[in-house]
Order: C-alpha cells, then sequence, then structure tokens
C-alpha cells in the first residue's frame, strides 16, 4: 500500500508551500486524496515522486506551462524540444549578461585611469568614456539591447523596491461578507473551501454576480513571509440579509484606503516589497491594528488578500487564470 503523506508533511519534507501545493493540484499537476479515515488531503508516493520531478524542473527555470507541456507528452522528442527551447533562452541570457560584465569591467578601468578620487556624476558625459560605451554592442545572437535593460531593470525594481508606479491606491467601500474560519494543517484549503461550498450552495452568483472575496492569516502573532498559517480566514461578500448558516459567520467590514499590488508568479514576499513601499512613501502611512476577532465588526488594519476574478474562479474551481491583488491598510498622512 501507498504510504499516504499530508499536506502539512510534503510542505515541510520539500520545502513547497501549502498554497503552492494547491496551486499545481488545481491546474493538473498533481493529485490529491481524501481517505474516509482522515481529515485531512493525503499525496500519495506517485503524487510526490511528481512533486520531486516539478521542483527540479522549476529549479532548472522551466516555467509551469512548459511543464505540463512535458508531462502531457509521452514523446521524447517533443520533451527534448522543450528543453533545447531553454536552453537557448539561457544561452541568451549568458551572453547579455556577459557584454554587461565586460562593459563594466572597461567602464571600471576607464574611470580608474582617468578619474580622481572625488569622482563627479558628470564624467560619466566625458567622450573618452562615451566612446567605450558606445563601441559597446549586443551580439546579434543575443537579446535585443533595450530588452535586455527592461529585464535587468524589472529584476532590480522586484530585487530592491517598487516604485510608485508599481503600486495602485484603492478604496475598499463598507459591505457585508460571510467568513469562514480555518485552523490547523491546510487551514487556509479548509477556509477557501468553505466559502466554495457556500457560494455554490446558497446560489450567491445569481443574486450578487459583483461579489467580492478576500483572505488574510490571522494567526497569533505575525507569520514570516513563506511559513503556512496556523489559522485563516475567508470572506466572500453577500447582500444585507443575507442567510449565512454555521459554521459561517456574518462580518461588517468598515472599508478603507489600501495600497495595492498584484501578486506575481505567486511569489509572496512581494508582502515585504509593499510594507518597505508604504514605509518609504511620503504620502502614506501604515494603519496596521489588532483586531478583535469575537467582534463581527471588523476594524480597518488587516492586510488583505482579494481574489480578483471570483466570479469566473468560483464557477470553475480552477486557478489557471486566477489573481490575487495584495492589499495594505493605508491613510493620507
Amino acid at each position: 500500500m501507498d504510504r499516504m503523506q499530508t499536506v502539512g508533511a510534503v510542505s515541510k519534507n520539500l520545502g513547497v508551500s501549502s498554497r503552492m501545493l494547491r496551486y499545481y493540484e488545481q491546474i493538473g499537476l498533481i493529485e490529491s486524496r481524501r481517505t474516509e479515515d482522515y481529515a485531512y488531503r493525503v499525496y500519495d508516493e506517485s503524487a510526490v515522486r511528481r512533486l520531486r520531478q516539478i521542483i527540479i524542473l522549476r529549479k532548472l527555470r522551466v516555467p509551469v506551462k512548459q511543464i505540463r507541456e512535458i508531462f502531457d507528452n509521452r514523446d521524447a522528442a517533443c520533451v527534448v524540444e522543450v528543453f533545447e527551447r531553454n536552453i537557448n533562452d539561457l544561452d541568451e541570457q549568458i551572453t547579455a549578461l556577459s557584454t554587461v560584465r565586460n562593459l563594466l569591467n572597461r567602464l571600471v578601468r576607464e574611470l580608474r585611469e582617468k578619474a580622481d578620487m572625488r569622482l563627479k556624476l558628470d564624467y560619466l558625459g566625458d567622450n573618452n568614456v562615451f566612446a567605450v560605451l558606445d563601441g559597446v554592442s549586443f551580439p546579434n545572437n543575443t537579446i535585443r539591447e533595450e530588452v535586455s535593460m527592461d529585464e535587468l531593470n524589472k529584476a532590480n525594481e522586484n530585487l530592491n523596491r517598487l516604485e510608485d508606479k508599481d503600486v495602485r491606491i484603492v478604496y475598499l467601500p463598507p459591505m457585508t461578507v460571510a467568513a469562514a474560519v480555518a485552523s490547523g494543517e491546510d487551514c487556509e484549503g479548509k477556509a477557501i473551501g468553505m466559502i466554495n461550498a457556500f457560494v455554490n450552495e446558497s446560489g450567491l452568483l445569481k443574486v450578487k454576480p459583483d461579489t467580492r472575496s478576500f483572505g488574510f492569516d490571522r494567526s497569533e502573532g505575525a507569520a514570516k513571509i513563506g511559513e503556512p498559517s496556523k489559522t485563516y480566514e475567508m470572506w466572500v461578500s453577500v447582500p444585507d440579509g443575507f442567510d449565512v448558516p454555521a459554521p459561517l459567520i456574518t462580518r461588517k467590514f468598515g472599508g478603507g484606503l489600501y495600497a495595492a499590488h498584484v501578486l506575481q508568479n505567486w511569489d509572496f514576499s512581494l508582502w515585504r516589497l509593499l510594507g518597505e513601499w508604504v514605509e518609504a512613501s511620503d504620502k502614506y502611512d501604515a494603519v496596521m491594528g489588532p483586531a478583535k476577532w469575537e467582534s463581527k465588526e471588523t476594524i480597518f488594519g488587516q492586510c488583505l488578500e482579494e481574489t480578483l476574478n471570483f466570479y469566473n474562479y468560483a464557477q470553475t474551481g480552477t486557478m489557471n487564470e486566477l489573481q490575487l491583488d495584495l492589499l495594505y491598510p493605508i491613510k493620507r498622512k
């Protein structure tokens, strides 16, 4: 008999977040089971083996879309073609980065020869330095120079900070929400499952097609980025007076102003970058406060994750088109 592993065990053993596991599962890369004598989702040996393959391919920088292509195709020639495309992409990146390195080395040598210890920035406009830069171009077999610089700028932004152009300022209006709370292993998945079941069983989308859905970690203490939640709460907006059966509860959300940034590539380290943007802003201050969970009046000051295309997601149950907005509570200075 296969040895079954829980979501928590697989997440810990392989270093993959429960969110990423659920994403891989919902796009069809892996499958989980629910056994009659066990409350949690579990993975058998074949699913764990497939997950190891996915992890290896991701570390080799193979995109998820191409991983699906590999698993869906048993023709070795087609799989080789996928790998060769990635090799070509890497060759182009290596060539471009090598060119940048050579350019910087030449610039350093030129500066050491011509500049004194009190270097002025206008020296970079010197004819000799300009000649060095003008004499270096990207080879024809690599990405265009303007594309290379654009990619380098994007990488620099992601690694260092978000700029004003990367962050939207949005206002969430007051709303009534049905809230699902789950704790323990895979609490986020359980809370999402409770909300999805409620939406389908109540016919909410027919009554309120503009419904919105939010989720957040409400664990005791601040969880580190990448660590699994201990308690998770999920909302879906409902009309006033709409029947919300237990164990779900009805909350009143007062709304507020938020700094927003769309989650990219399921990289939740963007939360840190968004927080740093707020801290550095000369226009906005953070508004973070302890929530009183026993109250049905939810206070402003909670970071939220909004499912942007919830209507489509609730109908299809697939994450192929899922987008999340990271929402950080703020106020004007």
